[in-house]
């Protein structure tokens, strides 16, 4: 007599496969999400880092802020600051701005063209600069920032003082 599994015996080898199959699944979809969320996370904050680094470094080794062409308060913000940096040949001073174009943000240098701090595949939700009254008279800057990227969302906020004379 030849040895044979029973069709009970198949159906529950068929079904602890599949319950076996089905967690080994279920893991590696987790662990694809996952992977997933942190690098739109990882994207998030080394956008809204780096954007808010320059920014904040740009104000700190500026002169003063051309008030004129800037916008406080509400959002979109934009600053236009007076240094030394970045001249013009025979000029003396020059203006550099921060705005948003489109979704992202950017940086001009006067009579050129605006470079793009953040990257295509995030979104500023929020760029707002505040001045700040201190009792030196240095002014102060409060830069609130918001990048968002595939359901993340990081906001950051800072304050830089412009160089004293």
């Amino acid at each position: 007599m030849t040895k044979s599994f029973t069709l009970i015996e198949t159906l529950v080898y068929v079904a602890i496969l599949a319950i076996i199959i089905s967690a080994v699944s279920s893991y590696f979809l987790w662990a694809i999400h996952s992977n997933a969320k942190t690098k739109a996370m990882r994207e998030t904050l080394d956008n809204a880092r780096r954007a808010m680094e320059i920014i904040t470094y740009e104000i700190k080794e500026s002169e003063s802020i051309y008030v004129p062409t800037s916008v406080f308060g509400s959002h979109p913000g934009q600053i236009s600051l007076e240094t030394r940096k970045y001249l013009p040949e025979g000029e003396v001073m020059t203006y550099i701005d921060f705005f948003l174009c489109g979704d992202r943000i950017c940086f001009k240098k006067e009579s050129q063209n605006a470079i793009t701090l953040t990257s295509d595949r995030v979104k500023v939700s929020k760029l707002e600069f505040n001045q700040i009254a201190t009792n030196s008279l240095i002014p102060s800057v409060q830069i609130d920032l918001k990048v968002d990227y595939n359901q993340v969302s990081v906001e950051l906020t800072s304050t830089a003082s412009l160089r004293s004379f």
